[in-house]
């Protein structure tokens, strides 16, 4: 992958992450190089129990995490601070 890489955890049929998704897709539109993998929980207990109540999060290359409920602007502050 290059440019900007994110794992965001989800979950089947998780209506907010679905929001976070399409919130990525819109700040890729705009900005291009923005990349990320989705991770679902409810395929490994551990991550289940870290963040079971949590999804949507995202998690950046260098391991920050952005918790739901966020909109473009703290995305894209988020992106820019990592």
């Amino acid at each position: 992958m290059t440019g900007r890489e994110l794992t965001l955890y989800s979950t089947e049929g998780c209506h907010l992450c679905e929001a976070a998704e399409a919130l990525l897709g819109q700040v890729r539109a705009a900005q291009g190089d923005l990349q990320w993998q989705v991770v679902d929980i409810a395929l490994d207990d551990v991550l289940f129990e870290r963040y079971g109540w949590s999804i949507p999060v995202l998690r950046d290359r260098s391991g920050r995490e952005l918790n739901w409920p966020f909109d473009g602007a703290q995305l894209r502050e988020f992106l820019s601070a990592g």
